[in-house]
């Protein structure tokens, strides 16, 4: 889902529509529609206009996680009134990526939770620009994923193969591409 098609007045809304009907629908992650439906996803949108304020939001966001709200958070970064948002550009998401995991580790948190990263414009290493499978990891707005890593192991104890998710979206993604 491309950037341009997410209504910018409510990050949190596209970003759960994204969810359902990309992520969920595909099953893009196969660990997604259980928290889904059960109420168990968060999605919060930073109100940071600094690096720093939205930093500072993300360590919240990880303590609202450790009270046990959420199996997981998507932490949206979009801008508002018509400002670009602080991680729109990709080489900056990358860069405020790095840090939020060094961030997590000194904060004694990186036990807790993981990230992962999602961005309008994501690239998977040296993949061309154009290739849809680069898809698996691009969003409506820049985000960073926090999982519980209780649940992730759990989630993964639980599913048959793990490892052949990777390709198993590559390969859809690229033929839905190809269909048109």
């Amino acid at each position: 889902m491309p950037s341009s098609s997410a209504p910018t007045s409510d990050p949190v809304a596209a970003t759960e529509q994204w969810l359902r009907e990309f992520v969920v629908r595909l099953d893009l992650c196969p660990f997604a529609a259980a928290p889904l439906r059960a109420g168990r996803v968060r999605i919060s949108a930073s109100r940071g206009v600094t690096a720093q304020e939205m930093l500072a939001e993300l360590l919240d966001e990880v303590a609202t996680l450790r009270e046990g709200v959420a199996a997981t958070t998507l932490f949206v970064v979009a801008g508002a009134d018509g400002r670009p948002g602080l991680l729109d550009d990709w080489d900056e998401f990358q860069d405020i990526m790095a840090f939020s995991e060094d961030l997590l580790e000194r904060a004694g948190d990186g036990e807790f939770v993981q990230i992962v990263g999602f961005h309008p414009d994501y690239i998977f290493g040296d993949a061309p620009l154009d290739d849809p499978a680069n898809a698996t990891n691009r969003s409506p707005f820049p985000m960073i994923h926090l999982l519980r890593r209780d649940e992730v192991a759990a989630a993964i104890e639980e599913h048959p193969d793990v490892a052949g998710i990777p390709e198993r979206n590559v390969n859809l993604l690229r033929e839905r591409a190809e269909r048109g």
